[in-house]
């Protein structure tokens, strides 16, 4: 009896740190579209049920550390990319493992696009899409593992 239980209580405490992967919150590397090239370290925070994330590493090698968002039209109009909040307001939508209703920035056109995340392979990559009335792209970011 105490093998089954200790058996099962195992079972739980493994598969637990699968499910609480399936989520965007975390450290993402974003990757080029054209090279394949890892780009940025991003971090994607819960606030109350709602997203945020944020530059914290700019990881391709001809990367200006000292860039800053000069496109930008918003609050983050020359602010460094570094430490800059490119997602904003994204939320779970309901019976679903997608978080829409937010926006995120591109800090090299300074445009912000209609966005949904979707972690997939068990959340071990992410598909972020961006888009404008239905017409964007979507890019696959990869967990960084601590």
């Amino acid at each position: 009896m105490i093998k089954t239980s200790l058996s099962a209580l195992l079972l739980v405490v493994c598969t637990s740190g699968v499910w609480a992967q399936n989520t965007p919150v975390g450290t993402w590397h974003s990757i080029d579209d054209k090279t394949q090239e890892i780009k940025s370290e991003i971090v994607i925070a819960d606030n109350g049920g709602v997203l945020s994330g944020k530059v914290v590493k700019l990881l391709r090698k001809e990367a200006k550390q000292d860039a800053v968002c000069d496109q930008c039209t918003d609050d983050r109009k020359d602010k460094p990319v570094l430490g800059l909040e490119i997602i904003r307001g994204a939320q779970k939508a309901e019976g679903k493992d997608v978080w829409e209703g937010g926006k995120i920035l591109d800090p090299e056109n300074g445009k912000a696009y209609t966005l949904r995340l979707t972690p997939i392979e068990a959340g071990k990559k992410l598909e972020v899409r961006g888009s404008v009335f239905g017409i964007g792209r979507t890019q696959t970011w990869v967990r960084v593992m601590n």
